[in-house]
């Protein structure tokens, strides 16, 4: 039993001045990392030698520019005006109500609204002369007049297309594509031939949507 707890005691010592080591070594490592990192904090400071502090100077107050709004009503008209694609091939004769006066009713509209616009019961807020542009022009520049008047809720506008006396042959041909470039516009309700003293056979009176 003696024999035992000596060999015990001896195994126990030994276990100890182990650990003893461990933690020497340990303590040893960790102040060496104490001394590195404290070198290479030191480093800048040993390559630039000593600094002083920059005296105070003047600063400019520069004013922060405000970012312009974006257009996003601008930037969808725009992309209306891409996708609007007036075909020069649309028929309107079929849709034109014949008569001493060629007219135009949307489905819906009444035949008091073509009589009212014929006798002057809507005021002509502003108008268009298409009159001697070359198609593509005036069709652009009808669509862009028509998304105007929209924007600025007028409600009867008069187009001038000319009575076509200068187009070879004598044909009214800007006449029939604005007839039918305007029944292909869904804001166009209704229109009729202009009264003479208002551009008779060479304008349209027309009446638009009116806004929400």
């Amino acid at each position: 039993m003696k024999s035992k707890s000596f060999k015990e005691l001896g195994q126990l010592k030994i276990d100890l001045e182990l650990e003893q080591q461990r933690q020497l070594q340990t303590a040893r490592a960790q102040e060496a990392q104490k001394k590195k990192e404290l070198a290479e904090k030191n480093l800048f400071s040993r390559a630039v030698g000593a600094v002083q502090p920059i005296a105070h100077m003047a600063r400019a107050s520069l004013q922060v520019q405000t970012p312009q709004p974006l257009a996003f009503q601008q930037h969808l008209d725009d992309q209306a005006v891409m996708r609007e694609s007036l075909s020069d091939e649309f028929d309107a004769t079929t849709l034109l109500d014949v008569d001493d006066q060629l007219s135009f009713r949307r489905p819906g509209i009444g035949l008091d609204v073509t009589k009212k616009l014929r006798t002057g019961g809507w005021t002509i807020q502003s108008e268009i002369d298409l009159h001697g542009l070359r198609r593509d022009e005036a069709r652009n520049c009808l669509g862009q007049f028509i998304r105007e008047a929209m924007k600025m809720g007028w409600r009867c506008v008069r187009v001038i297309h000319g009575k076509g006396l200068g187009s070879p042959g004598k044909m009214p041909v800007l006449k029939s594509k604005t007839l039918a470039w305007l029944i292909q516009k869904n804001e166009v309700l209704a229109f009729v031939q202009a009264k003479p003293d208002q551009g008779g056979a060479g304008a349209l009176l027309v009446l638009l949507k009116g806004s929400n």
